[in-house]
């Protein structure tokens, strides 16, 4: 049996221990921060607090220990919050392997560096290459019930790749492989800014219409990001790009579409977040940083920057869509790949 760490027990990290663990061909090792997760899964089989639903194999052990949950495993999975990646590997990385892959679940940004999260662990990890990311259209919760889902890992490693696809795939969960990992990590990342906007437009009351035209033009200015920062065009057709941003933008389950239905009727982002117990919105993060990668990139961004201003400074949603439609006219398929983004955040 190979063994399998994976570090983070939230909703996403306890659903892959659902997926890892149904097969039986795994020693699974689950890392939960709160000591009472760790108890609700050791002893009565669910995650009382993330994901209370759902039974977990038994061949899933949780534990408060980095360095036990780590220890001879061949597979590391980041299941962590983007702006806890950082302090988590900083613990882990004694621990590590050289032989060790380690694959980001993680879809977001770091927020004062601007750096995707295989690159934060490589960086703490002191030029670890065995890394990877996992990416795709997954809710935890249809994940966890066995839903049939597809989803992309990405390295330059070509082993790695292929060990997680076969490590991950039963009959209810299909994964693909794409050497873009910068496509990958940052469609990931970014398609929940563009959900957070659809959730506006939801809370507002819009149509089907508003909703088609928020997701079109939110993946053309992803893919104008993702492609100035050396990702492929490609990969935002796929999974990690318009599979993910389609689910995002629409389904119910969405943390981060939520958190913009609630904008759009009117509440306080401060008062949705403290709401959330204990969930996180990546997407509020994201934004932020999605708006500096374009500054520096010199990418228009246009959603993503209302978005910010809707977040931020308190702008209307009624007047950020109106700024949207009232902007110069352009050509759909021909937009200039590099246009001064606003300067929306001041340095």
């Amino acid at each position: 049996m190979s063994k399998i760490a994976i570090i983070g027990a939230g909703a996403w990290g306890t659903a892959l221990s659902i997926v890892l663990g149904r097969s039986g061909r795994h020693d699974l090792q689950l890392w939960a921060w709160e000591k009472d997760v760790c108890n609700s899964i050791n002893r009565d089989r669910t995650n009382a607090s993330f994901l209370p639903e759902h039974r977990i194999p038994e061949g899933v052990r949780a534990t408060n220990s980095l360095p036990d949950a780590i220890r001879q495993a061949e597979i590391v999975i980041s299941a962590v919050p983007s702006q806890r990646c950082r302090q988590i590997f900083e613990a882990i990385t004694p621990h590590l392997a050289p032989e060790m892959m380690i694959v980001s679940a993680t879809k977001g940004l770091e927020q004062r560096t601007l750096l995707r999260m295989t690159e934060v662990i490589c960086l703490v990890a002191k030029g670890k290459r065995r890394v990877g990311a996992l990416s795709g259209p997954t809710f935890a919760a249809e994940v966890a019930r066995g839903d049939p889902t597809a989803i992309t890992v990405a390295s330059e490693d070509h082993d790695l790749m292929q060990t997680v696809q076969r490590e991950f795939a039963d009959l209810a969960f299909r994964v693909y492989t794409n050497h873009d990992v910068i496509g990958v990590e940052l469609g990931g990342a970014l398609k929940n800014v563009i959900a957070i906007a659809a959730g506006v437009c939801d809370g507002l009351g819009l149509g089907h219409n508003s909703i088609a035209a928020l997701i079109t033009r939110g993946l053309a200015e992803m893919t104008r990001l993702v492609t100035a920062c050396g990702g492929r065009t490609e990969t935002m057709a796929g999974l990690a790009g318009l599979g993910d941003l389609v689910l995002t933008s629409t389904g119910a389950l969405s943390r981060n579409r939520s958190v913009g239905v609630e904008l759009g009727r009117g509440r306080k982002l401060a008062e949705i977040i403290g709401g959330m117990r204990g969930m996180v919105a990546e997407g509020v993060f994201t934004t932020d940083a999605a708006v500096l990668l374009a500054q520096r990139h010199g990418v228009e961004m246009p959603i993503t920057t209302q978005m910010h201003l809707i977040l931020n400074q308190g702008k209307s949603p009624r007047d950020a869509i109106q700024d949207l439609m009232m902007r110069s006219f352009k050509s759909e398929l021909h937009p200039p790949n590099h246009v001064a983004a606003s300067k929306v955040i001041e340095k």
